[in-house]
């Protein structure tokens, strides 16, 4: 493998199966994940999460902070920013509560995973701190499910800051996958006075790192990611600044990249429309 892109090795079976009609494609679920930054003296970094080698999908592989919408997540919350038509409108969704829940799944992931709020008090304020055992009390009851995200934000009294959110990008797991995904994912700036830490029990490292010294790691083989990992990693690439990418991210097209596989004279091409270079020949073996 020249680079880092991380590809299992029973895709080709699946992909072949999926082809000759014997494997029928699981519904994607409803996911959010948060590219959150911080400005430094060489720009802006990004925070990222290494998943554990023992995990099942994507072990070892570099990703940012999120995960699945809750069934909960739809459920009325106090709301700041723009509204939930024109985040339906933005997302592409076909109603405001799928919007709703998007939206609360990036907030709330980022909480879950990485100890990092983005609420406050008032529609102008942010918390500056989340640390404490109360707060940590708090957090995993939302990782167990114990506690809504609605719950939670009306137990602190507090307003969730969906403008402190910009949506960047749409990637929707292959259709031979067992699990799926439909990833939304979003930018953001880490608040005044708060840190993440890594509260995800499912990485075992954590980095802040430039978009272009990751994507390197990844063009050497060096850092393993998946395809919209680092596609949006190098698009981060062009923002001198977190506010910089919160403000171009209205620019970002969220038409769903969705990976197509095809067989060409017995040979299995993979391929993600407008990212060539993640495509892959599969002929009888692996992956080239």
């Amino acid at each position: 493998m020249s680079n880092g892109q991380w590809y299992p090795p029973e895709w080709p079976d699946r992909i072949r199966a999926l082809a000759a009609g014997e494997l029928t494609p699981a519904a994607p679920k409803r996911a959010a994940t948060v590219m959150l930054l911080r400005d430094g003296a060489d720009g802006p970094a990004v925070h990222m999460l290494r998943r554990r080698t023992s995990m099942a999908f994507a072990g070892g592989a570099y990703a940012y902070p999120g995960g699945g919408v809750d069934p909960r997540d739809d459920r009325p919350v106090r709301w700041a920013g723009p509204s939930l038509d024109r985040w339906a409108e933005r997302l592409g969704t076909e109603d405001t509560a799928v919007a709703q829940a998007v939206v609360c799944a990036a907030v709330r992931e980022t909480y879950e995973e990485a100890g990092v709020l983005l609420a406050g008090p008032t529609p102008e304020t942010v918390v500056g701190d989340t640390t404490g055992a109360d707060w940590e009390a708090d957090r995993r009851a939302l990782v167990d499910r114990e506690l809504s995200f609605a719950q939670f934000l009306e137990r602190r009294e507090l307003v969730l800051r969906s403008d402190l959110l910009g949506a960047w990008a749409r990637w929707i797991t292959p259709e031979f996958e067992p699990r799926r995904y439909d990833t939304w994912f979003f930018v953001a700036a880490l608040p005044e006075g708060q840190r993440t830490r890594n509260a995800s029990t499912e990485a075992d490292r954590t980095v802040w790192i430039r978009p272009a010294e990751a994507t390197a790691g990844y063009d050497k083989g060096e850092l393993l990611m998946m395809p919209p990992t680092i596609a949006t990693l190098r698009t981060l690439e062009a923002y001198g600044s977190a506010a910089d990418s919160l403000a171009g991210s209205a620019a970002r097209d969220l038409a769903p990249v969705l990976a197509r596989a095809e067989l060409v004279g017995g040979e299995v091409v993979l391929s993600w429309p407008g990212h060539e270079e993640f495509t892959k020949h599969v002929p009888g073996g692996g992956p080239r």
